[in-house]
């Protein structure tokens, strides 16, 4: 299995379902990934309004050429409100491309997404919201749902459920595990947004330090957020121009291990270049 996604993941834009007024902004943001979302930004008493209103963010429409990949945050399938989501989301007249699911605990949570909205033309991908200390925990069970796209890491929830605070250090251990977890299955790791709506500067830093861990995107809670980390996640020319020059080294090594400039190359930088100008690739088109 690829660890690369079809389409670019590197930047996530949530917009509540509520908020009907700004489906055609989250369209046209830049954004890879704009969701609708459910959960956390929709009332308990106002969830039945927001599944309806969630459905037109799907509808057929003129979109931009960078259009991005639509996606849904429902309720955890575990509680009722999920339910009713699911039900609703089975008879949109156009479904989501991409789903969320929150509290991401066990390979079920994802099996009975897919049991519910998989049909013959439709088949989602399915992303898992990892944000509770038992979803860390059951990463390893979680990875054996068959129909995982990828990880998402939810960082305000977990440190509410810890005690913990949101800095960096504090939730290196979670982040890490996803990261890893992610790497281990093949498929991309999101890390979570940047709280701080106004400092860019501690924005990149994160973002940066997401992509040193091995994340493939992060999460936006503004449109001024994906500028950053879109840029963060694209390879630049120079890295792109390494790893050319790695693979060209090891096509034309006669052994295992060769070098490029001073640094010696073998198996794993060769996988690594293949795999960053494979993604500067994807981005680009």
């Amino acid at each position: 299995m690829s660890r690369r996604a079809k389409r670019p993941v590197r930047s996530w834009l949530i917009t509540p379902a509520l908020a009907a007024d700004r489906f055609g902004k989250a369209r046209a943001s830049g954004a890879d990934v704009a969701l609708v979302d459910l959960e956390d930004s929709v009332a308990p008493a106002h969830k039945a309004a927001a599944r309806r209103a969630a459905q037109h963010f799907f509808l057929p429409e003129t979109a931009p050429a960078t259009a991005p990949m639509l996606g849904l945050r429902l309720n955890s399938p575990l509680t009722a409100e999920g339910v009713r989501d699911l039900a609703a989301i089975a008879d949109y007249p156009a479904r989501p491309p991409l789903v969320l699911v929150p509290k991401t605990e066990t390979a079920r949570d994802i099996e009975m997404v897919a049991g519910v909205l998989d049909t013959g033309g439709n088949t989602p991908e399915i992303y898992a919201l990892i944000e509770t200390p038992r979803g860390v925990g059951q990463l390893p069970s979680i990875l054996r749902a068959a129909r995982l796209g990828g990880l998402l890491f939810g960082a305000a929830d977990y440190a509410a459920l810890v005690g913990c605070g949101l800095g960096w250090e504090a939730l290196l251990y979670a982040r890490s595990a996803v990261a890893n977890s992610a790497g281990a299955a093949g498929i991309p790791a999101i890390d979570s947004p940047y709280f701080d709506l106004h400092d860019l500067d501690g924005l990149k830093r994160e973002t940066e330090r997401a992509k040193e861990l091995g994340f493939l995107g992060k999460g936006a809670v503004h449109p001024a957020h994906l500028p950053v980390i879109t840029s963060v996640f694209t390879p630049s020319e120079d890295e792109i121009a390494a790893a050319h020059a790695i693979v060209a080294a090891d096509q034309e090594a006669q052994t295992a291990v060769t070098t490029v400039g001073s640094q010696m190359v073998g198996p794993p930088f060769v996988a690594a270049a293949r795999d960053l100008a494979a993604r500067a690739d994807t981005a680009s088109h």
